[in-house]
């Protein structure tokens, strides 16, 4: 068995999300219009794209937990070209604090709880029990590792795991915007006898199940926030019911997971198109 397959499908089985990395560590697309970047991104870029792909399939998005993805296709060939593995530390409720240089390391040990440590090339990863939202650039050569973020694997480390500090959190000082471009409700009008949704209680039922499918994701995150937004606008989409409050109720849970305004504007817009509304 090639090498980093082995190393990612042990990783996957402890359940932390994994992905491939190419040279100069850039992820692959995995799906079959982005193998191997073919949807236009750029091979000397660190993040890949433009990509329309609605499954948003690179970087962090792309790690998963599931055999069948990392050993079928389109992954399988993927591997011989592969150069690294990584994974999404949020998908793994984990923060990594990526120290640059030997002055970083050395400024995280007179500063931060100590936990376990992973030699990098240049420095030293830094990992923490829990969740937060990626920064770079938190001071110099200093950035944050969690939720849309990926790290690469680098070995268990050494020490003992503690629990995230608010010194670490404290370092991402500036607040993520609470502004949410507001999503596009949908506005036509119900036609007589094709509406489902006589009974409330059967379209809040619906987004109660769409809310809980988003939150219980550990992986591909992006990827269940657009098929569930294509899901309730399928079902419920049709008839004039699904109000704002409705689909500020899916964007808070996809936030909740890591997801940004944009990203789920996006995926609501994609939805949308993809069924003609």
């Amino acid at each position: 068995m090639n090498t980093h397959l082995g190393t990612a499908l042990g990783l996957a089985a402890r359940h932390v999300p994994v992905l491939p990395l190419r040279a100069g560590k850039v992820p692959f697309g995995n799906c079959r219009a982005c193998r191997r970047n073919a949807c236009g991104g750029r091979p000397n870029m660190k993040v890949p794209g433009p990509c329309d792909c609605p499954r948003v399939c690179h970087a962090w998005a792309a790690a998963t937990t599931d055999r069948a993805v990392l050993t079928g296709r389109p992954w399988a060939p993927v591997w011989e070209d592969t150069q690294a593995v990584a994974y999404h530390p949020g998908g793994a409720e984990l923060t990594v604090v990526d120290l640059d240089n030997a002055q970083a390391v050395e400024w995280a040990r007179e500063t931060l709880p100590t936990t376990r440590t992973v030699p990098t090339t240049r420095g030293e990863h830094w990992i923490y029990r829990g969740t937060m939202r990626s920064v770079n650039a938190v001071r110099p050569d200093v950035d944050i590792k969690s939720s849309m973020s990926y790290a690469r694997w680098l070995g268990p480390g050494t020490g003992t795991m503690t629990e995230l500090p608010d010194v670490v959190r404290a370092l991402a000082v500036k607040e993520p915007s609470t502004a949410r471009p507001a999503p596009h409700a949908i506005t036509a009008p119900a036609r007589a006898g094709d509406c489902p949704h006589r009974m409330p209680a059967y379209l809040d039922r619906g987004i109660a199940m769409a809310e809980q499918r988003i939150t219980a994701a550990r992986s591909t995150v992006h990827t269940t926030v657009y098929r569930t937004f294509l899901a309730v606008l399928s079902t419920h989409g049709q008839c004039g019911c699904l109000t704002d409050t409705h689909i500020e109720r899916l964007f808070t849970a996809a936030q909740a997971k890591g997801e940004t305004a944009r990203h789920c504007t996006d995926a609501w817009s994609n939805a949308r198109t993809a069924l003609g509304m």
